[in-house]
């Protein structure tokens, strides 16, 4: 069965395409909570239409995505923590805390796009994350965990 995203579904799709599912999970999950339409060949058509509008404003997304990926790789943010005398941190560096340091640098960031590449930050060092800024477009950048 063929549906129409209203929203981003995670390890199905982008708000704005056409997908196909299975009918069960189509009319029992995403139908129902407004994930999705069922696509209709009057869905479809006015879709296309959508889709051709959209072009010109979907680039410039695009754009700005890899100019913000290209100012987060030259970025390196610094994250004070408390630490114990042995150099091992109280708790551990999240990605609520990169974001605050991130925003503080004037990079609006929201904490569910950040993900740590490292297992843990326990101890002080220099440290990558990366960024889900728009469609398949990640930056990454480093960040030091130092004692405050």
């Amino acid at each position: 069965m063929e549906i129409l995203l209203k929203k981003d579904v995670a390890n199905l799709g982008y708000a704005g395409e056409i997908v196909k599912v299975k009918a069960g999970y189509a009319m029992n999950y995403l139908v129902p909570q407004g994930f999705a339409t069922v696509a209709t060949e009057s869905v479809k058509k006015q879709h296309a239409e959508t889709l051709r509008q959209r072009a010109h404003k979907e680039a410039k997304l695009v754009a700005d995505a890899e100019a913000l990926a290209a100012t987060l790789s030259a970025q390196t943010v610094e994250v004070k923590v408390k630490v114990s005398e042995s150099g091992k941190l109280y708790g551990s560096v999240t990605t609520m805390d990169l974001a605050e340091a991130l925003n503080a640098k004037g990079l609006s960031i929201d904490k569910k796009d950040i993900t740590i590449l490292a297992d843990d930050v326990k101890e002080c060092g220099e440290y990558e994350a990366a960024v889900k800024l728009y469609k398949g477009i990640k930056g990454n950048f480093k960040f030091n965990v130092v004692a405050e």
